[in-house]
């Protein structure tokens, strides 16, 4: 039975993968892009182990706009740092075809329309302190391409780095009826998955 990246994986792509690596490397390669993440973002506080749940709820600091940052969260950015880091050397050795790494793109949800942020853009609005300018943004960590249409995607990947470790990953809900995982789907086609250290790609839940 086939892992659900690979499921997700057009059959002319996947055939040009499996001509040097076997069909399911990708996926192996970047599960351990998150568990190497998870080790080593631990290491730099905790010795290698595993925080704690009050360690995680734990608030180390506050951003520009005057919010609390918790330990989850700044672990989670730093993981992040170093799990795509590791998913970009992956991706540019066994994927054959364009993959966007933190691209941010406007979602037109009543036009279905999409259309990407320059980095720099994004950059000069952060700059400007608690805009509100990124409001109906998206922003996945890896977007994996069929073609040289790259408003279109094969795959989204995202890294999830649970604080404490026990806690299961999950998609970011924006309400009732509509989540993180739903939304790239819509603006962007193709299946979102998860990839964490503990559950490595994960099938969506329906």
């Amino acid at each position: 039975m086939a892992s659900p990246l690979v499921r997700a994986i057009p059959p002319a792509v996947l055939a040009l993968m499996q001509q040097d690596h076997s069909e399911d490397e990708l996926e192996k390669q970047l599960a351990a892009c998150a568990v190497q993440a998870e080790q080593v973002g631990n290491a730099r506080y905790f010795q290698g182990r595993p925080p704690t749940r009050q360690e995680c709820a734990e608030v180390v600091e506050t951003d520009r706009c005057g919010k609390p940052v918790t330990r989850a969260m700044q672990l989670g950015k730093q993981k992040h740092v170093l799990a795509l880091a590791c998913a970009e050397q992956v991706l540019k050795a066994l994927w054959p075809a364009p993959f966007s790494i933190e691209q941010r793109y406007r979602y037109y949800p009543n036009a279905r329309m999409v259309e990407t942020i320059s980095r720099e853009k994004e950059s000069r609005l952060i700059a400007e302190g608690c805009t509100e300018e990124l409001r109906g943004t998206i922003k996945p960590d890896i977007v994996l391409h069929g073609d040289r249409n790259l408003l279109k995607a094969v795959l989204i990947l995202d890294f999830k780095f649970p604080c404490p470790a026990s806690n299961q990953p999950t998609w970011t809900r924006y309400n009732a009826t509509t989540s993180q995982q739903s939304v790239y789907q819509d603006a962007l086609g193709g299946q979102a998955l998860l990839i964490s250290p503990r559950t490595g790609v994960q099938e969506p839940k329906p």
